[in-house]
């Protein structure tokens, strides 16, 4: 699927935020922007408003867009909360999936598997946004489904950079099949481990995450 203006705008605004180029407290001058990516000023709005969902930008009346990173604390505390959300609906969704969820879960990893091959992080991070929405859903509590789908979209850019490390792709790769695993043989609390170890950010991926915040602070 082709994806918008605002999508491909959002994301590279992403990369320029990680990369250095906008600091922490930096404007984001609409104008200019709008003639750079060579759009009106509508689809730049909806990528800024989307990196607001993110807490990337912080859009202030009257006043514009300005990059708003959130602090080493405020990003491990959300990653402890989205393990555990994704956690539960594993655990319930063990209980619950259907034999058609499973199938998409499988093309979903077929995907993935493909893109690890291919080295190409994008394609990997849509087919395993697809993979975690499956889970979401066939936790059968549609509440769940959306505070777990409302965080999720909260740490999109941050799980995006962590696809982006040398050996990533591949390790969640083999977190997905423990997962899926898990689903196809009914066994919630490996689910739920198995879910809760692939989010949480801990031991080496905190390290490489704080690096990554530490490159764009700087």
């Amino acid at each position: 699927m082709e994806k918008r203006h605002a999508d491909i705008i959002a994301e590279e605004l992403e990369e320029r935020i990680f990369g250095g180029i906008y600091a922490d407290g930096d404007r984001l001058d609409e104008v200019r922007l709008a003639e750079q990516f060579g759009v009106s000023r509508t689809p730049l709005r909806e990528a800024l408003q989307r990196l607001a969902r993110s807490g990337l930008v912080e859009l202030k009346p009257r006043r514009g867009a300005f990059v708003c990173q959130p602090g080493p604390v405020d990003l491990i505390e959300m990653f402890e909360v989205m393990a555990e959300f994704e956690a539960i609906c594993g655990r319930l969704a063990a209980r619950r999936i259907s034999d058609a969820a499973l199938a998409d879960l499988h093309d979903a990893n077929d995907k993935c598997q493909a893109a690890v091959q291919a080295q190409d992080p994008d394609s990997y991070y849509a087919e395993n946004e697809r993979f975690h929405k499956i889970i979401y859903r066939e936790s059968g509590n549609s509440f769940l489904e959306a505070e777990t789908s409302a965080l999720h979209r909260r740490l999109q850019p941050f799980r995006r950079q962590q696809l982006r490390l040398r050996g990533r792709m591949a390790q969640s790769m083999k977190e997905h099949k423990d997962i899926l695993t898990a689903l196809e043989h009914g066994v919630s609390e490996a689910a739920a481990d198995a879910l809760r170890g692939h989010v949480a950010i801990q031991g080496e991926k905190f390290h490489s995450l704080m690096a990554t915040l530490k490159n764009a602070a700087e």
